[in-house]
Order: structure tokens, then sequence, then C-alpha cells
């Protein structure tokens, strides 16, 4: 057992505070100049059912949940639904416990609540206690909750339990608490905290397990934020003054921060009836002159299909998020895959044409965001910000600077009324807005109210001054300028300052490794293990999935050996789309897929690709999956 790092599981019903609890814990530590990374299971109910947030700490940066974890908090559901003996959904009440003994490292912490949980009723928990080292401490936090208030309080006092075993002094958490509680809730939380501080200290061996927080400290300050503060801070930060949406898990989080802060900034928040109606306000929005986004979930983006055709046919900017889940239908709507891909890069009909980026995490969140609106907005074109549940709702620390960039609120290419006196127009006094001038794929757009913009807006094809042509040599002229569009933006993107995909690992190697999205810091983790063990691997992360890097990955590409593809669906659609773009070169990659719900641990990608890759063998079990190259 690794005794550098605590990796922190707490454990309950939907309802009792998991998710708010192991929050305030993670910035605790985050406070005290420790790096924290923090990874959300729940159920897709409203309140009730099993529960828990893991909390990874360590001196070092930390990319990912890592694998398996050293300490359980279990709290017992105080809203568990079905005590009774052979409920369908099985017993809930011991669930906190029964879920979670598998992935617990041998020497491991349990500190159970045993004034909801009893051990009598897990089968044979006494005997895997004894064989895999655990520590166990039954206190009743219940009752000492109740002592000094309501029930609710145990999680203060099961987080005062960890600090007395795991050695973090009081005061972080204390100080914390200070900050945010309201006096006549802070000192009955200190007196829990307290009470149970001490029980540990007076009943119990404290220093028994081998684990202890490590020390660290911070060069510059950190926040703590999710995938989705970055996006709706991005978005803010780029001038975004409208948002209309639909909830649905998981995008709900992104329109809620910002139905809660655009307010503040003079903008509109508006929750519609469906998602064609939220895409549609949205394209409205910036058509008369807004910067405006709109998004959904896996479902929701299906019906955003008739409204994003009519973006890219009317060249109005738009920005839309999708959150992908498992799917399809309503699939899983609160577990994390990425079978969206394909979905997001061709949904509508013809020969349509959008710029499509998956951050990694909420850094490149941030900044990918600010990324698709100027895009968006320069070029007339629908950007979109591909994301999962994983980089949505997992937390951890970025420095604070991250954010410190200029806010911009310029509408890009828009052509004022000076511009417009000179600018073409057609005998009935309409703008040129779709005007074709040679050595531009873009057309200065008129906005509504401005002198002499005049100009008609329309699904159809159309011709320059937007009346509907059904001219062969027009329809060419449109659809070649609105194609080019992708290569001037990629000729861009490819000039940009830094790499906007993730290159990691040794600059030479034999394997390398491909992923996108939010498994690039996973994955990063399993290079560095497998260089450790002696294998030769480096990782390139794409964030840049519509216009693809063709250049950049096929360097990469050409540079190893082999290469496999990691992602989180069952059909290799990353894989489909680069071999696409590539053209060439199928006979390196190979997949390695897993589309249980659950992203990938680094030990997970490890064992895959020394089985698969450096032994050829097959993969045990069936939480992951290996396809072999089969050529272009």
């Amino acid at each position: 057992m690794t005794t550098d790092e605590l990796i922190w599981r707490i454990a309950g019903g939907s309802g009792d505070g998991i998710a708010s609890t192991s929050q305030n814990f993670a910035k605790a530590l985050m406070r005290s100049g420790l790096h924290v990374f923090t990874h959300r299971h729940y159920p897709s109910r409203i309140r009730g059912g099993h529960t828990y947030t893991e909390v990874r700490v360590s001196a070092e940066p930390v990319r990912s949940r890592g694998d398996g974890y050293n300490f359980l908090l279990a709290l017992g559901d105080s809203f568990a639904r079905n005590p009774q003996e052979n409920a369908y959904y099985g017993n809930e009440e011991t669930k906190p416990l029964t879920e979670n003994l598998d992935d617990l490292d041998d020497g491991g912490v349990i500190v159970y609540d045993s004034g909801l949980l009893d051990t009598d009723d897990i089968p044979n928990f006494d005997e895997r206690a004894a064989e895999h080292g655990w520590h166990v401490y039954d206190i009743d936090l219940r009752t000492i909750a109740r002592e000094h208030g309501r029930e609710v309080m145990r999680n203060t006092a099961g987080v005062a339990v960890t600090c007395a075993i795991a050695d973090i002094e009081p005061e972080v958490i204390k100080s914390l608490m200070d900050d945010t509680m309201p006096e006549k809730v802070f000192e009955p939380n200190m007196s829990v905290f307290d009470d149970a501080y001490e029980a540990v200290h007076d009943s119990f061996d404290a220093d028994a397990p081998d684990i202890s927080v490590p020390s660290g400290d911070h060069d510059e300050e950190q926040v703590l934020i999710s995938g989705s503060d970055a996006i709706a801070y991005g978005a803010l930060d780029e001038g975004c003054r409208f948002i209309a949406g639909y909830p649905m898990t998981p995008w709900t989080e992104v329109f809620t921060i910002m139905s809660q802060n655009l307010p503040e900034v003079g903008g509109i928040s508006e929750q519609v009836e469906d998602e064609i109606a939220a895409a549609a306000l949205a394209i409205g929005a910036s058509h008369a002159g807004v910067k405006a986004m709109s998004g959904s979930s896996g479902g929701g983006f299906a019906l955003m299909s008739e409204p994003l055709g009519l973006a890219e046919m009317t060249e109005t900017p738009v920005v839309l998020i999708e959150a992908m889940r498992a799917g399809p239908s309503t699939g899983m709507p609160t577990k994390t895959e990425q079978g969206d891909l394909e979905h997001v890069l061709y949904t509508s009909q013809g020969d349509s044409h959008r710029v499509v980026c998956a951050p990694a995490d909420a850094e490149e969140a941030y900044r990918q965001t600010r990324r698709a609106f100027q895009i968006a907005y320069e070029y007339q074109i629908p950007s979109i910000v591909l994301y999962d549940q994983k980089n949505g709702g997992e937390l951890r620390n970025v420095p604070a600077s991250v954010f410190d960039e200029e806010p911009n609120p310029d509408l890009g290419s828009v052509i004022t009324e000076a511009e417009l006196e000179d600018a073409p127009h057609d005998p009935s006094g309409k703008y040129n807005r779709f005007q074709h001038d040679p050595g531009s794929d873009v057309s200065p757009r008129s906005l509504p109210g401005q002198t002499g913009g005049r100009y008609l807006a329309t699904g159809n094809e159309h011709m320059e001054a937007g009346h509907i042509s059904e001219s062969p040599a027009n329809r060419v002229n449109q659809v070649n300028r609105r194609m080019s569009k992708m290569e001037t933006i990629r000729k861009e993107l490819d000039g940009d300052d830094g790499e906007r995909n993730v290159h990691y690992g040794p600059a030479e190697a034999d394997h390398g490794i491909v992923t996108f999205g939010s498994q690039q810091g996973t994955a990063a983790e399993a290079v560095d293990r497998l260089n450790e063990e002696g294998h030769s691997a480096k990782l390139l992360g794409v964030s840049e999935l519509a216009p693809y890097p063709v250049d950049e990955v096929t360097e990469f590409v050409e540079s190893v050996d082999e290469v496999l593809v990691v992602e989180m669906n069952a059909s290799a659609q990353f894989r489909g789309l680069t071999q696409k773009e590539l053209g060439r070169y199928g006979e390196k990659l190979s997949s390695l897929l897993k589309y249980n719900g659950n992203p990938f641990e680094p030990g997970e990608i490890v064992d895959g690709f020394v089985t698969s890759i450096v032994e050829d063998g097959t993969i045990p079990g069936h939480e992951t999956k290996f396809v072999p190259a089969t050529g272009d």
C-alpha cells in the first residue's frame, strides 16, 4: 500500500450530502497546499440510491482518479427505500459497504456509521477484512450528530474521523467550515467534529493504518473547479450573453451555472419547452447580434439537428454544448461514455459543417470554450464543445491565473454601417450578405437594424442577397465557400502558438497511445507507468475533432511502430474518425474500448496495452475490450 497519497471514498445515499461534503473536503486540502482530484458516482434518482465520491489527494499534480482507493467512509443511506429481503435492487441500506469493498486496497481503512450499518448484515465481512488487512472502525456517527443537532451532521463526524486516522490537521477542515457556514450552523458542527475526533483517539488506535495525507505547497493560488464550471466561465468571459436550454443530465450543470451568472452581466437565460426551441432561440439571439449558446446531452442534441442545419445554411454563428452520457435513448443518464462522437460530427443533413472540440480537463474546457466562440463568430459557423460526465463532474485544482484572460465581447466578422455604404447590394437594395469575394470564404454580416444591412436569411439555398436560388453554378459556389471555411480554420489552428492537442511522454517511443477528450489525463498516467515498467510509449491526446488535425496525427502515427486508440464506446468511433481522416495506417491502429458507464482507470490502460500490444494476448474479464488493427 502506498502512503504518498490518500484516495478517500465517501459513500452513502443520494440526498445525504455526499457531493457537498466531498467538495468541501477536497477544497480544504487544496487550501493546505495539496493537489486534489474528485470522481463522482451517482444513480439516476432525485433522492436515495447508493452514491459515492472519491477524492484523490497528493503532493504532486494528479491527472486521474487512480486505481482503487485506500480509505472508505461509509455513512449508510438514510433514504434507503427497500430494506426488505429480496428487494429488486438489493439491500440499499447496506450498499455503502457492500458496493465499495471490491476496489478497496489491501491494508486500507474502513470507517462505517454503526448507527446505520451493521457488518453482521454483510456476508463474509470479517473474513474479507482479515484477508485484505483492512483496518475497520465502527463509530456511531449518527448518535454523535444527534447529540449536537441534526443527523445530517454525521457527515462532519465522518470527516473528523478521517482527520484523526489520516493525520490531517483539524484546523484545515475547521477553517473552511468557518468560511462557508453561518454561525448558528458552524457551532454545532464544531461540537460534532470535536466529539468524533476525540472518539477515535479514545477508543481506537488511530495510528494503526499506514496511511496519512502528505504535505504540500502551491506555487500560486489555486481554484477547485469542474469541467462544467470551466465551460460556463469560458462562455461568460468570451462575451456570451444569451443561453437557452432544457434540463438534461449532465448538461444541466452548465445550464444552471450560466443561468445563475448571466443576470449579473446583463445577459438572459431562457428555459424553454424542448431542445428544438432552445437551439432555435440561441440562433435567433445570435442573428440579432448577441453572442449566444445552447446545449444538451445526447437525446436532446438529436432534437437540435434541424436548427443546427439552419445555422450552417444561414451562416449564423452559435455555440452548442453536448454532454455525452451512455446511450442510446435514455441509456444510463448519470454514467459516462464517449458514444456521441459520430452523432455530433454528422448530425444534420446534406454537406453540413461545424467545428467540434473535446477538451481534456477543466483548464482545456475553459480555453476551448472561449476558442469555440471566437471561431464561431469569426467564421460564421456553429461550434460545438463535446464533453462527458467525467469531465463535467470531476473537480480538480487549477491555477487561478488560467482564468485571468481578458473578456472578449467582440462579435467577429460584423460589418459597420459605414462599411455597408460601400458594400455590394442587389438592385432591390438588399445587402449581398453571402457574396463571393475572391480569396475569402467569410462574408461580413450585417445585424438587424443597421442602415443598408437588409438581407434574407433562409434555410433554402440562396444567392448573395439571400434570395432562393436553384442555379447549379450558385449552388456549387455556395457549397464550396462554406466547405472552404474548414480548411481555413484548420490552418489557423495549426498556426496558433503552442500545441492545442496534448503530446505526452518521451519524444521517441516504440508505441503510441491516442485518445480524445476526458481520457487524456488517465492515459498520460498510464504512459508514465508503462515507461517506468520498461515499455516504450508516448501519448497524443486529441481535442480538435473537426476540422481534424490530419498533419499532427499523421506525424505521431508515423513516429511509432503501433498505436493503441483508447476510447469509451463500443464501436471505436474515434479510431474510425482517425482512419477516415488519415486515409491510411489502418494496419497500425488497434482499439482499447470501455463502455460499462465507468471511465478508464490508468491500470486498465496499462494492462490492456501490455496484454494486447506487448504480449499479443487476450484481455481477461469484461471491463475492457481489445479490437485489433484491420487495415484501411
